[in-house]
């Protein structure tokens, strides 16, 4: 595991021990619960094609914590897509996850690019890169993420009625993130 401080790149990888085809279909999934995305779920309206707009949302469709729009979609070695945090109102920022196949794996690198040092998106970003990667290695290897991660998953749950109002659903339609 290797990550960096909030910087305006930022570069998270791990090895996961399993064929790349596995691990493409786990961080491409949408219309369920990705754990290792903070418990959101992956909406879009035409699938993760490049131009399309996508939305991290919560299970009950209710608030969209992250929005952006697919850059790149390269079965299965990248993906990458704009970000931008609903309740911050910092620029969208470049996520890129690029998957290499190596002795013992897959080895998975999440890379943010753009994000302006010191803004809320380069210290969220900075304290999200690390779980992501490794929750999604406990979900593509065990088929689940870690207790502790479960636990936390299920405390943020419990927080929906304390979401900014900025973050409802209705304030970031697929109309509004295409704009973007």
């Amino acid at each position: 595991m290797s990550g960096n401080n909030e910087a305006e790149k930022a570069v998270y990888k791990v090895l996961i021990n399993a064929p790349i085809d596995k691990v493409w279909s786990e961080l491409v999934k949408t219309d369920e619960v990705l754990p290792f995305f903070f418990g959101a779920v992956c909406r879009t309206e035409q699938g993760l094609t490049v131009g399309q707009p996508m939305a991290m949302e919560t299970p009950n469709g209710k608030y969209r914590s992250v929005v952006g729009k697919v850059l790149e979609f390269t079965p299965p070695h990248r993906y990458s897509h704009t970000l931008k945090f609903t309740n911050f109102g910092d620029a969208p920022c470049t996520i890129v996850y690029d998957l290499k196949e190596v002795e013992g794996g897959v080895e998975f690198t999440l890379t943010t690019l753009g994000a302006i040092p010191g803004s809320k998106t380069a210290k969220s970003m900075a304290q999200g890169g690390k779980f992501i990667v490794e929750t999604f290695k406990s979900v593509v290897e065990t088929g689940k993420p870690s207790f502790g991660t479960r636990m936390m998953l299920g405390m943020m749950g419990m927080m929906g009625p304390f979401t900014p109002k900025v973050c409802l659903t209705e304030n970031w339609t697929f109309d509004n993130i295409s704009k973007l």
